[in-house]
């Protein structure tokens, strides 16, 4: 087992990981930005050390500063939590190079999922089905023009070495095709210093379906039940729910049998996720991998009482995975709502300031609220505005609803504007509480 931890985040991720390394008896070190100096993190670890400005670039994503950090103060291994480093394999070589284990799968398959590219063809070879589009990079406009041709417009251009929106482009006929070819080069450029791109077909009315897997050294797998992430605004996901109400057990058994398929062609260690899209016909396409534990993760713990992080740490310690597959029982429903520091009456501009008073509803059964807010808390302006996330579970999908109906109803986040009002109303929308919502839903509603 490892000596002692670094957590390689902030906010309520890097809580619950040094919640579990306290529950596991191995000692933890946080790192912060000027910023954090006073934030929850930084206090429940066992030692912390500034890394930087308050700017990410100056603190959570300083590959080195990170890294001397862990080395400074002793430990083997580094948790990056979600976003900032968790994908970056670049800084995984680096823990590899130094003898400090990275907390998720090797530097080589997070860079084959990192390019869009290189991970189609993956997927390809294990028979999973694929977005229509390009065979590889597209090697000119022309070839643009030709795949187009054949998948159908609406197209969308994207970076092989894409992420965070950058060097994309929809493209609805073909005398958009030019343009948006060359602009999204050029942006791939300037963002990734690797302008090749990728084309392919926009697919219209559809849900966001993911698998979450779990796989050891010893090819030990899993899969969990699946997560319909379809409540999305601009492509940011906002309430995620576990299982899906529209897929049948045979369904489910497909999917899993998919994604498990998927990390066996690429020897996938720890957890991960396969994100799918699923058509009106029930038709699955893969759409990415994500290499990491997810925002949205417990909702999973929630309907199986698997402990994920505490399984992370296990697995990349060496230890076989402590669960079969006949022992993911899913039990009824979980939901979860990002809870975001934004103002929903303008634009959902983000809202810094300081929490004045804070009052979390949980207690009963099924409630869990993962936050590193406290009253008097400073929310900085220099990091995503989701400061929570509310989860709730029933044995049926209504009793989840009610129950994040209830906490929602209850929470008061005084001092700043959150979007908690806004969730109560997706709650009530008729259209979310048939399952009927589709990727483009409410982006749909916030552009009438």
């Amino acid at each position: 087992m490892f000596k002692k931890v670094l957590v390689a985040n902030r906010g309520e991720i890097a809580l619950h990981i040094i919640r579990t390394l306290k529950e596991m008896g191995i000692p933890s070190v946080s790192v912060y930005s000027k910023a954090d100096k006073s934030s929850l993190h930084v206090q429940l670890a066992d030692e912390a050390v500034c890394i930087g400005g308050n700017r990410p670039q100056e603190s959570y994503l300083n590959m080195q500063n990170v890294l001397s950090a862990a080395i400074g103060t002793g430990c083997d291994a580094i948790h990056p939590g979600y976003g900032f480093l968790s994908e970056n394999s670049q800084f995984a070589e680096m823990c590899e190079a130094c003898g400090v284990t990275f907390i998720g799968p090797s530097s080589q398959v997070i860079a084959q999922m990192g390019d869009k590219s290189q991970a189609k063809t993956s997927m390809k070879a294990a028979a999973v089905p694929l977005i229509p589009g390009s065979d590889g990079p597209l090697k000119s406009l022309a070839d643009a023009k030709i795949v187009a041709a054949k998948v159908g417009y609406p197209v969308m251009i994207k970076a092989v070495a894409g992420g965070g929106g950058k060097g994309i482009r929809f493209v609805d006929d073909e005398s958009q095709l030019a343009d948006s070819y060359a602009q999204a080069q050029l942006e791939a450029a300037g963002a990734f210093g690797n302008d090749q791109l990728y084309l392919e077909k926009i697919m219209l009315d559809v849900k966001h379906i993911e698998v979450q897997i779990f796989r050891d050294h010893f090819g030990n797998a899993v899969y969990f039940p699946e997560r319909d992430c379809s409540m999305q605004r601009f492509k940011q996901k906002v309430i995620e729910e576990t299982p899906s109400a529209l897929l049948t057990p045979d369904e489910r058994a497909e999917l899993g049998a998919i994604a498990l398929k998927a990390a066996e062609q690429i020897n996938y260690e720890n957890t991960g996720t396969v994100e799918f899209l699923m058509d009106q016909d029930h038709q699955f396409y893969f759409l990415e991998m994500n290499t990491r534990i997810q925002v949205e993760h417990p909702v999973t713990e929630m309907v199986t009482g698997v402990d994920l992080v505490r399984e992370q740490i296990l697995v990349a310690a060496g230890a076989p995975l402590s669960f079969d597959q006949a022992a993911v029982e899913t039990r009824g429903f979980a939901l979860e709502c990002r809870l975001n520091a934004e103002d929903p009456d303008n634009n959902f501009a983000p809202s810094a300031g300081t929490v004045n008073y804070l009052y979390l509803p949980t207690g009963n059964l099924g409630v869990r609220i993962d936050t590193h807010l406290f009253s008097g808390y400073a929310i900085s302006p220099f990091y995503d505005a989701m400061i929570g996330k509310l989860i709730t579970w029933g044995a049926t999908r209504e009793i989840a609803i009610a129950k994040m109906h209830r906490v929602l109803n209850e929470l008061i986040v005084s001092g700043i504007k959150t979007n908690a009002q806004f969730q109560q109303t997706l709650l009530e929308d008729p259209v979310f509480l048939s399952s009927q919502a589709t990727t483009d839903y409410l982006t749909s509603l916030a552009t009438d």
